[in-house]
Parts: C-alpha cells; sequence; structure tokens
C-alpha cells in the first residue's frame, strides 16, 4: 500500500496557502498559545525611554507579576508623570517601538507601565483569564466557559493594583495621580470596563479594545451615577470592524451591536465622556496593537 503521509513542509505550505486563500478567517485567527515575547525593544539602548523591570506576586502567592516600566528621558514634570497602566504587559511591550516612543517623548511623555506576568510568553492565559473577569451572577462555579480556567478575580487585581503595584511604581518614579489611564484588549477590555462601573474615581481615562461583552451583562448599574459622585472620567471603546461578537460566533463585517448599546448609555452619565472608534477590516487579535497606539498617539493631543 502506498504512503499517504505529507511530508511536514508540504503540510505547512498547504496551510499557508489556505490562510491566505481564505483572508477573512485569518484575521480572526488567536495568536499561537505558546507565541513568545518580543523583547528586541527592551535590549536596546538607543531608545527616548530607558525600561526597568519590577517583580511583585499576587497576595496568595498564586499569580506571578513582571511589570515593564518605561521612562522617558529627562527630567520628570513637576506634578508627576501622567501614567498609562497597560494590562497583557507582555503582548503590550511587544506592540511599542522606537519611533512611537519619540513621539511620546517629544509630548507629554506618560510614565508607561505594562503589566505583564513572569513567563516568556506573550499571553500568559491561566493567570490573565483570572485576573481579567468578574464574577458572572448567578454561577456556582467561577470558571470560563471557553476554557474552564479559574475567573472571577476581578476585584482582587483592582485591589492588587490599587495597594500594592501602584505605590511600587511611585517608589520608582513620581506620579501624577489625576492622569492616569487603563487600557486593556480582549479580557483586558472587559476588566477596564468593570473598573470604570464599580471604581470610575480611580482612573482618569479608561481605554477597552474589543471588550469581551458577552461575558457577562456589562451595563451600567442603578448605583453607578452615584459612585460617579461629581467625579469626571473619560472612556474610549474601540473595536475592529470584523470583529465577531462572540467567540463562538462568526464574523459579519460589523462592529458589535452590544459595543454601541453600551456606549449610548454611558454617555449619559453626568461627568463621563465616551467616544468609540472602530478600526476597518480588523479582527480581534490586530486590534491589540492598533488599539494600544491609539491611546499612546492621544496622550499628545
Amino acid at each position: 500500500m502506498r504512503n499517504l503521509t505529507l511530508p511536514l513542509a508540504l503540510l505547512l505550505a498547504l496551510a499557508l496557502l489556505l490562510a491566505l486563500a481564505l483572508p477573512g478567517q485569518a484575521a480572526q485567527a488567536r495568536p499561537a498559545p505558546d507565541q513568545p515575547m518580543d523583547t528586541r525593544l527592551l535590549q536596546r539602548t538607543d531608545l527616548d525611554y530607558r525600561f526597568s523591570r519590577l517583580l511583585i506576586d499576587s497576595a496568595d502567592g498564586q499569580r506571578h507579576y513582571q511589570l515593564w516600566i518605561g521612562r522617558p528621558n529627562g527630567a520628570p514634570p513637576k506634578s508627576g508623570y501622567p501614567v498609562v497602566w497597560m494590562l497583557d504587559g507582555n503582548a503590550a511591550v511587544g506592540a511599542l517601538d522606537a519611533d512611537l516612543l519619540r513621539d511620546l517623548a517629544r509630548g507629554k511623555a506618560p510614565l508607561l507601565v505594562a503589566i505583564g506576568y513572569r513567563t516568556p510568553l506573550r499571553i500568559e492565559r491561566t493567570a490573565r483569564t483570572y485576573d481579567y473577569t468578574p464574577n458572572r451572577p448567578g454561577v456556582a462555579e467561577q470558571t470560563d466557559p471557553l476554557t474552564g480556567l479559574p475567573s472571577g478575580g476581578a476585584d482582587e487585581f483592582l485591589d492588587l493594583l490599587r495597594n500594592r503595584l501602584r505605590p511600587a511604581v511611585a517608589a520608582k518614579a513620581p506620579l501624577n495621580l489625576q492622569e492616569q489611564t487603563l487600557w486593556g484588549h480582549s479580557y483586558g477590555g472587559l476588566l477596564v470596563l468593570h473598573a470604570l462601573l464599580t471604581r470610575p474615581a480611580e482612573f482618569a481615562h479608561y481605554a477597552a479594545a474589543s471588550p469581551s461583552l458577552w461575558w457577562t451583562d456589562i451595563r451600567p448599574g442603578a448605583g453607578f451615577k452615584q459612585r460617579m459622585n461629581g467625579n469626571k472620567a473619560d472612556l474610549l471603546l474601540m473595536r475592529g470592524t470584523a470583529e465577531p461578537g462572540n467567540p463562538r460566533g462568526p464574523s459579519n463585517g460589523e462592529p458589535d451591536r452590544l459595543i454601541r448599546q453600551l456606549a449610548g448609555e454611558l454617555s449619559d452619565i453626568p461627568g463621563l465622556a465616551v467616544d468609540y472608534q472602530t478600526f476597518d477590516g480588523m479582527g480581534h487579535g490586530e486590534t491589540l496593537s492598533a488599539s494600544l497606539r491609539r491611546v499612546l498617539q492621544g496622550q499628545n493631543r
């Protein structure tokens, strides 16, 4: 009988041809779970920012964080640095480049804090699933319905950010506590929205890219206006037009209806300014870099 096993090189070539033939589906593909973190920027010494690393563990010792702190060259502003807190920090570092850092340094020059995990991988799925997801009401066992990983640690993570991460960063550089931005993508975008709805005075600027609105009913409750309590904040919602509304659903080439509905409801809240931006033709994975660049470029506007 003839051996029907194809050589590995031929299989890879066929897979590449299939991806090129189906660009819409290829754009939806998630990064490989074992994709390594891109650390090339951190190894350079000719940048307008200098990076240092900070290691912190969760209170229960189950999650291990590495924070990459990007500090612009030169003296800090008298009021302290505006800060951009970037979730999925390992991936966020890979979205930066020398030109972007040069432009930032010529403007307001924010301090960049990439909250990553102590792994060589671009995405650490187990820890981020727990950290970035709120509890789902009425569910006895809080696990990710897609992966079965433990979930529901959003409030615990936000407490960690406020009580431990922020003071640790402040010990290394002066911070302007009135000019802080929280950016996140996907589950990170979900966490940004949860932070806004539960702690609207914690940050001045909230930037949620491709938030996982399918996770639970993310809407301003009756007490949100009271929690705003005269404070002012702004929210930037972002989404690619080729993204599905649900990871198990098809892409229909249109932004998710739920995000527009949420933007409309939040726009009615006094003190909260809401903007919604789409990225034409982009799928879910592509919006991570695009949304972060949009937020950072907006620092100098």
